[in-house]
This record gives structure tokens, C-alpha cells and sequence, in this order.
């Protein structure tokens, strides 16, 4: 199954009542609780980020029908609401934690909704979720300096390693946003593997720093959320969101060229 194509989902807050800044890429308790359930009734199994990249590092099999559950940010709903039904399941998961945003002696007050502290994190941890990477400061990683950018990329990774022991070795890109560049800076820094966004199933082709999600959001209902498990007309789902996506790309380059030095 080395040339398998994976459904990895990403999701946000999990609450009843998120804050506007979160509330479209929010889902409720209810409905991940559903979700969940689905994943379990189509005999999917889940694993986590590092996971299906050393299976596809070593071209060993994967397991049957896998999936993945990752959580970007580390909101404080993730250890309330989603590791009951995950540990329920007995379904392991990522989560990509902002290290700037967490309740804790790194808090720079960025989190956009109630977060998680790094007690609540060892807890996740120890009930079977893999912790990853995703920045300090949650910035657009390809807009920065080379030096701003290794800032970033160094300091997530080494207050994770302080607080949990344990040195993270999956990241995830803030808004899903990178470049070659960038993806040579998450490599060099010592993380094996990194995803993106791109609205689209993972392979193995796609290379260890680019596996591509599929956004979980409010708006997604069971039946939706039933074809992108099983890889069914994803493409079709997220049309709108790759035409954004593509024309935001364009602008973003643009800015980056523009604010580079003159030789």
C-alpha cells in the first residue's frame, strides 16, 4: 500500500461555543463524537503523523483503510471533549501545538480561543496522541526572513522537547502555507515530516514535508464527512477552496519579492 492514497483529516477547536475567530473551522462535540463513530463503523484505522511517514519511509505495508486524526493550534477543547471519544475508540492522533499561544510561562496572549496548557498536553501525550509542531507564533512561515523563520521553526520544537521530554518529530504549516524554501528550513531543523494543507488525500509521492489534509469545518455534515474518509469526491468538496487557494498563493509571492533586498 505504498502508493495508498490517505485521508488526513484536520481539525481545529472542537466546542459548543467557539469564538468568532474560530467558529467556521470549529466543530462540536456532538458532531466529532459522530465522526468518530463513522471512522469505527467503516473498520477505518487510524494513525498518526509519524506513523504513516516512517511507513512510508520504509515502504513496509500500512495497516488496512488507514486514516489520520490531527488537531492544529491546541485548543483547550481537544483535551475536554475529543480524547474522551478518541480514548473511547482507542484511536491514537496528532495534535500541532503553537508553543506561543499555550496557557503556560510561553504564553505571548496570540491564542484566538480558550488553548491548552502543557498540563493538559502530557495528558494528551500520555493518552496516545503524537505532539507536534506548528510554529511559535503561528505566522505565514514563506513570508518570513531566513532568521525569523528558523526562530520559529527552533523554538516550537525546543519548548515541546522541554515541557514534554520528548522531541517532536511531525510538523504542521500555519495556514497550511510554505515553499521549497521553507520546507528545507522544517527538514534542517530536525523535524521528519510536515503537512501542509491542499485540501486533497495523501501520498506517498507528494514527499515527506508536503502531505496534503482535508479541512474539517462547522459546515461539514455526516455525509460529507463520510466521502472524504473514503476518499470520495474530495476534489469536488473543496473546488472553491483550492481556487482561493491558488489565487492567494499568487499574492503571497508576490509580497515575498517585493519586500527582498535589491541585490
Amino acid at each position: 500500500m505504498t502508493d495508498a492514497r490517505v485521508p488526513i483529516l484536520m481539525y481545529h477547536a472542537v466546542s459548543s461555543d467557539p469564538g468568532e475567530a474560530t467558529r467556521a473551522l470549529s466543530v462540536t462535540p456532538e458532531a466529532f463524537a459522530e465522526q468518530m463513530a463513522v471512522i469505527a463503523d467503516r473498520g477505518l484505522t487510524p494513525v498518526t503523523t509519524a506513523e504513516l511517514a516512517a511507513h512510508w519511509r520504509s515502504g513496509r505495508p500500512l495497516p488496512a483503510r488507514p486514516v489520520l486524526v490531527t488537531f492544529d493550534d491546541g485548543y483547550e477543547g481537544v483535551h475536554r471533549h475529543a480524547l474522551p471519544v478518541l480514548a473511547r475508540h482507542g484511536f491514537p492522533a496528532t495534535v500541532f501545538v503553537t508553543t506561543g499561544w499555550l496557557r503556560g510561562p510561553y504564553d505571548t496572549g496570540g491564542g484566538l480561543d480558550t488553548m491548552l496548557d502543557w498540563g493538559q498536553v502530557r495528558e494528551l501525550a500520555d493518552g496516545g496522541f503524537e505532539i507536534g509542531g506548528h510554529s511559535h507564533s503561528h505566522p505565514q512561515l514563506d513570508q518570513l526572513d531566513d532568521g525569523t523563520l528558523r526562530s520559529e521553526l527552533i523554538l516550537c520544537k525546543e519548548i515541546v522537547s522541554d515541557q514534554l521530554g520528548t522531541v517532536p518529530a511531525s510538523f504542521a504549516y500555519p495556514y497550511g502555507y510554505s515553499s521549497r524554501r521553507v520546507r528545507e528550513a522544517v527538514r534542517e531543523t530536525g523535524y521528519a515530516q510536515a503537512l501542509a494543507v491542499g485540501n486533497g488525500l495523501a501520498r506517498r509521492a507528494q514527499g515527506p514535508y508536503a502531505l496534503r489534509r482535508v479541512t474539517v469545518r462547522r459546515s461539514t455534515d455526516t455525509a460529507e464527512f463520510e466521502r472524504l474518509v473514503q476518499g470520495r469526491a474530495v476534489a469536488r468538496a473543496f473546488a472553491r477552496d483550492r481556487a482561493l487557494t491558488k489565487g492567494y498563493a499568487v499574492v503571497r509571492r508576490t509580497r515575498r519579492l517585493l519586500r527582498r533586498p535589491p541585490d
